[in-house]
């Protein structure tokens, strides 16, 4: 790994981390009354498409960082749907 690939990597880490808050807090109170579906779709979408371009570009730090953001970002979708039906 360059120095190019480290910091692309940081910075993925750092995006990816991001949620982990919110959906720690989703799953211990099971309140989303005030997330909004919208941004976390729209999010979700925009990650995948990261997760296509480093594939297309053969970057692994791209597609590693946006898989997980993309998984993560899944299960606040998940928990969005589910939990607002209470």
């Amino acid at each position: 790994m360059n120095f190019t690939d480290i910091l692309g990597f940081i910075a993925g880490v750092c995006v990816m981390t991001s949620v982990i808050p919110q959906i720690l807090k989703v799953w211990r109170t099971k309140k989303v009354k005030d997330i909004s579906l919208l941004t976390f779709s729209v999010l979700t979408f925009g990650v995948a498409l990261w997760v296509v371009y480093g594939i297309l570009k053969n970057d692994l730090p791209i597609v590693i960082t946006n898989s997980i953001s993309l998984f993560l970002n899944l299960i606040m979708v998940y928990f969005i749907i589910y939990y607002e039906k209470e």
